[in-house]
């Protein structure tokens, strides 16, 4: 997307709001192509790509996951740790409607909904972070530092 094609996302907008230190870094979005596509445009290392995974839990009560680009989440581990029976990622369309973001642009900020967000702990140890900034093939840039402070994400340790 070319740079004065970038939209104003709920996003953005949050960001801004919070006086957060980011750069947006457009690339040419693939549809499933996930992290490994962001990380190979943008020339940055897949394990810095934070995905944001929505996902529910036996009693469809909507949370997010932020996790590593080149990792996968437990939902074994996640369930246990967080007392429940069973977690499960959310359908596309029930994705949507909790956060107001098309699957592929789901970002952690300016959600619709509140929703408790739960972040692979060894995110916060990286240099910088890329997250979705609402929009399919925009990604912020900017240190785990500010994410913590806006989302006040519950640490968890579920990667595989």
């Amino acid at each position: 997307m070319p740079k004065d094609k970038i939209p104003t996302t709920p996003a953005i907008l949050a960001l801004k709001a919070q006086h957060v230190d980011f750069t947006l870094h457009p690339y040419q979005y693939k549809e499933k192509g996930g992290t490994k596509v962001s990380a190979s445009k943008l020339g940055v290392d897949e394990h810095c790509v934070i995905k944001t995974l929505v996902m529910e839990d036996e009693t469809t009560q909507p949370l997010i996951v932020l996790m590593h680009g080149d990792r996968e989440v437990s939902t074994k581990a996640l369930a246990r740790s967080l007392g429940v029976k069973s977690i499960i990622p959310c359908k596309p369309a029930i994705a949507q409607k909790h956060t107001g973001y098309q699957v592929g642009g789901t970002s952690p900020f300016g959600i619709k909904k509140i929703i408790t967000v739960y972040m692979e702990k060894s995110i916060a140890d990286l240099p910088k972070i890329f997250v979705n900034a609402g929009s399919r093939g925009l990604l912020a840039q900017m240190s785990p530092a500010e994410l913590v402070r806006l989302l006040k994400p519950e640490m968890v340790s579920v990667a595989i």
